[in-house]
Parts: structure tokens; C-alpha cells; sequence
């Protein structure tokens, strides 16, 4: 006798009773004066601020903004990538010569390359999408690298055995071995991009999450900081979940 699998979302209600309690004892604590006000605002003064930035639109528009530059950054970093990975695990000629660049590339931090990505690109998208697209590549290309590795070498001598062309073997070999590791790689690299989505933001723009709370921060409203910053965390939280469903189905979505 099997035991029936709990639903996708049992693991969601689990997950969300730590957060619940927190945010009531941040609340009790806030309405009886144990908290400063303005350094830490209580949730409900928090959400207030939420509801007034949605229903001026303010907030649709800068949700909106923020998502367009994270999947279009992102979309970049796999496209960049992947024939990376794969080119290096052809060639390992290849390896050894960009083993340095690509070392000290990661090893340097994005933002650290903003006034350099605002002289190349100048202060548009562009310097956005490639700061949220170097935060998502090393993932991709460590992990894409590892799981091209990690096919076993007697499903490849099957594979030859069998007569496969080099497609078949992609497909019915490669492809299924390196899966499991690759998309560990696009979630990880997903979740870098909505980290550096703030920082991508501080160059010169009106519109997007980022610019919302350092705006809220310089005219000090630090209700609507809060506020900006769990609706990054909130949305980061849902692609992620979004992504484990599309990857693996709901049914193994739990984690």
C-alpha cells in the first residue's frame, strides 16, 4: 500500500509558518513601542504603503520594469553560456586558455564593473541587462560544464555500441545526464539575477524596483523601502516556484 503524495502547495503552508509568526511578533512588538517607528515600521504600516504604491500604479510599473530586465539579462546569460560550457567541454584546449578571463571574471562582482559597463554602454538598458546577465553566467556555465561532465562513461560506450549518431547521443544521452545539474544551474543563476536587479538599477533610471526604494530611502520613506524590498523578495520567491513547476512538475516541486 502507497501513501498518497501531500498536494504541491502543503509544502508553501509549511514554508509559510516561520514568516507568519515572525511578522505577528514584529507587529505586537511595533504596536506596544519596543520598536523605533521609522527604523523598523510595523507590518501593517508596511503594507499600507504597499496598497497606496498599487493603487497609484506606481508599483505595476516598476514590478514590471524590474521583470522585463531580469528575464531579458537572464535569457542573455543562457544564450552566452551554454555554447560556452559546451565549446570548453569539447575543446579542452580551449579551458586552458580561458580559464584565467574567466576565473577573474568571476571573481569580480558586477557592480563593481558599473562605471565601466555606463562608459561602454552608456547609461540605457543595455548596462542593465549585462549586469544582471553577468550575474546569472557563471552559474549557467559552471553547472552546464559539470553536468556535460557527469554523463557516465559506460552510457557513452553504449551509445557507440548502439550506432548512435552524435545527435541521438545528445539526445538520448547527454541531454538527460546533464539535465538534473543544468537546471540546478538556471535556478541558482535566477535567483543571482533578482540580487543584482537593485544594483543594476542604480544606473540612471526613473522606473523599476530598484530606483523605488532608493527613491523611498532619499525622501525618507522607509515604509515604502520595506515595502519595495518583500515585494523583490515576494517575486523571487513565486519565479522560483514557478520555475521548479515548469522544470519538474508540481508533484516535485516541495523543496
Amino acid at each position: 500500500m502507497t501513501c498518497a503524495r501531500p498536494p504541491w502547495w502543503s509544502g508553501l503552508l509549511t514554508g509559510a509558518a516561520i514568516p507568519v509568526a515572525v511578522l505577528a511578533a514584529w507587529e505586537i512588538a511595533a504596536r506596544v513601542g519596543l520598536l523605533n517607528a521609522y527604523l523598523l515600521p510595523a507590518p501593517m504600516t508596511v503594507l499600507r504603503a504597499g496598497v497606496e504604491l498599487a493603487r497609484s500604479g506606481e508599483l505595476a510599473r516598476d514590478v514590471w520594469a524590474s521583470v522585463q530586465r531580469v528575464l531579458i539579462g537572464f535569457a542573455a546569460g543562457v544564450l552566452t553560456a551554454v555554447p560556452v560550457a559546451v565549446a570548453v567541454v569539447r575543446w579542452r584546449s580551449l579551458e586552458r586558455l580561458l580559464r584565467f578571463p574567466l576565473n577573474f571574471l568571476r571573481a569580480t562582482p558586477p557592480l563593481a564593473l558599473l562605471p565601466l559597463l555606463v562608459l561602454w554602454f552608456g547609461i540605457g538598458e543595455t548596462a542593465k541587462w549585462v549586469v544582471i546577465l553577468l550575474a546569472s553566467f557563471f552559474p549557467i556555465l559552471l553547472n552546464t560544464i559539470a553536468g556535460l561532465r557527469s554523463v557516465p562513461p559506460h552510457l557513452l560506450e553504449m551509445a557507440r555500441t548502439l550506432d548512435l549518431t552524435p545527435l541521438e547521443r545528445v539526445r538520448f544521452v547527454t541531454v538527460p545526464s546533464a539535465l538534473p545539474i543544468f537546471v540546478a544551474g538556471l535556478r541558482l543563476a535566477f535567483g543571482n539575477c533578482w540580487r543584482a536587479l537593485v544594483g543594476a538599477e542604480l544606473i540612471a533610471t526613473s522606473v523599476g524596483l530598484g530606483f523605488l526604494i532608493m527613491d523611498a530611502q532619499a525622501i525618507a520613506r522607509i515604509d515604502v523601502v520595506y515595502a519595495g524590498i518583500l515585494v523583490i523578495g515576494t517575486l523571487g520567491f513565486l519565479a522560483d516556484r514557478a520555475f521548479l513547476l515548469l522544470t519538474q512538475g508540481g508533484g516535485d516541486a516541495q523543496d
